[in-house]
Formats: structure tokens, C-alpha cells, sequence
């Protein structure tokens, strides 16, 4: 029987199993692995930016530090403005299928709720980096 996400290593589990699938995955992976050097900082740091967007009302050991919107618009920017709605779809389902694998419950869907608004959110700040 599956629970909900309820602490850091579960939210650790959880990066990791998505980003194995989207290290490999024809599509998503050479935007990855192309930028991203040290897998292992990467997942922590990723690990913290979900942790503290699930558990943004609890005191929390680790802290979020970043730009994912600068970080985003510098990878689209480094291949030719070619990310599209495509790229997200798919960041989006293997996120879903993820965390369905994994987990269930009220934490879950929320993690799939964010994922979706931040998704949105990344795509339409791309594009309008694209004309600056």
C-alpha cells in the first residue's frame, strides 16, 4: 500500500526515481545531462526546492537557494530557444507517473498541482525571455 509524502527522504525517493527516468529519456535527457555535471548536488539541491514548496509551513533543516526561471531560460537560450510546450508535456507525465508509482494522498496531489503551475509559469517566462 502506497502513502502520502511525508518527510525529506520521501521527497528524496522521489526525485531521484524522476530524474533516472528523465536522464534516459529520449527527449528530456540531453537537456540534462548536457548542463548538469555533478547529478548528486543537483538531486539535493532539487530535493530541497521540493521539500520546501511541499512543506513550505514547516521549520525546515535545509533551505532553498536558486533561479530556476534563469537557470531554465539560459538552457533554452544554449539550444537555440528549441524548448516548447513538448519539452514540458513530457517533464510533466513523467512526474505524474512518478509520483504515482510511488506515493498517494493529499501531499501527492499537490506536488502534481505545483509541478503543473510551475510549468506553466517556466514555459510562458521562456518565451517571453526569448523576445528581450
Amino acid at each position: 500500500m502506497k502513502t502520502d509524502i511525508q518527510t525529506r527522504e520521501d521527497v528524496a525517493l522521489l526525485v531521484t526515481s524522476f530524474y533516472k527516468k528523465v536522464r534516459v529519456h529520449a527527449v528530456l535527457g540531453p537537456f540534462f545531462n548536457h548542463v548538469i555535471k555533478d547529478w548528486d548536488a543537483h538531486l539535493e539541491k532539487l530535493t530541497t526546492f521540493w521539500e520546501s514548496s511541499l512543506f513550505m509551513t514547516r521549520k525546515l533543516d535545509h533551505k532553498y537557494h536558486g533561479d530556476p526561471l534563469a537557470a531554465h531560460v539560459k538552457v533554452d537560450k544554449d539550444n537555440n530557444n528549441s524548448i516548447s510546450e513538448l519539452h514540458f508535456g513530457l517533464w510533466l507525465n513523467l512526474w505524474f507517473e512518478t509520483l504515482e508509482e510511488l506515493f498517494e494522498g493529499e501531499v501527492a496531489e499537490n506536488a502534481k498541482r505545483r509541478a503543473r503551475k510551475m510549468g506553466s509559469f517556466l514555459y510562458l517566462k521562456i518565451f517571453e525571455a526569448r523576445g528581450k
